[in-house]
């Protein structure tokens, strides 16, 4: 796929970990444990892990158990925990050269564990947050992002996603929006559907222009 290395849309559309925020060592930390109580191979739960809501990947890795009530008992140690978690280099200054109400995070994480993380790395907070509990259905499927662009009143394919999993990087295609892929979860070949490629966000310039975003990557 051709790459494209500047955008002009109406709004941005953010994932939130592995995009602006960090939570690796606190995500793997908890999946470890929970796979190692449950019994399961910890690599394979995490290949599944990444982009995806708690209780999808705990249907796809253990479809024996009830993925809701242990989703619920992850989200309890996960809505309190912030070792692990760091602010990503450059998310502040880009997030600050952003208009109001131009930008949205999209989260596979509840609410709660979002706000905690937003809070905890003083990020500023999202003019709009969906997060996968407030939704019926999670990335690949491009629920979230199609909930985000109408909570914007922007039309899907005036928004840019910036994601960082190849499930978002689908469900970006199919809502019709254009997405930029960041390494760092997934390697380069993993990202391959994305329209463009940045190793973070911190190589992202953007600028207002006549009340749209001029969207550049170094």
């Amino acid at each position: 796929m051709a790459r494209t290395e500047r955008f002009l849309v109406d709004a941005i559309l953010f994932d939130l970990d592995g995009v602006l925020v960090d939570s690796r060592e606190c995500v793997e930390r908890t999946w470890r444990l929970w796979a190692a109580a449950r019994g399961l191979d910890a690599d394979m739960v995490l290949r599944e892990a990444h982009g995806r809501r708690t209780t999808e990947t705990i249907a796809s890795v253990a479809p024996h158990l009830d993925a809701r009530d242990e989703g619920a008992r992850i989200a309890v140690s996960e809505a309190n925990e912030t070792r692990g978690i760091y602010e990503i280099a450059g998310a502040r200054e880009l997030l600050a050269s952003l208009p109001p109400r131009s930008w949205a995070v999209v989260t596979s994480g509840i609410r709660v564990v979002a706000e905690t993380r937003i809070r905890h790395t003083r990020l500023p907070n999202p003019p709009v947050l969906v997060p996968a509990d407030e939704i019926t259905h999670g990335k690949p499927h491009p629920e979230g992002y199609l909930t985000a662009a109408r909570h914007l009143g922007v039309a899907p394919e005036h928004c840019l996603v910036v994601e960082d999993a190849p499930p978002g990087i689908e469900a970006a295609r199919a809502a019709g929006m254009r997405a930029v892929g960041v390494l760092g979860t997934y390697d380069q070949d993993a990202l391959g559907a994305a329209d463009a490629i940045v190793p973070s966000v911190a190589l992202m310039r953007v600028t207002a222009r006549d009340g749209r975003l001029d969207v550049s990557l170094a």
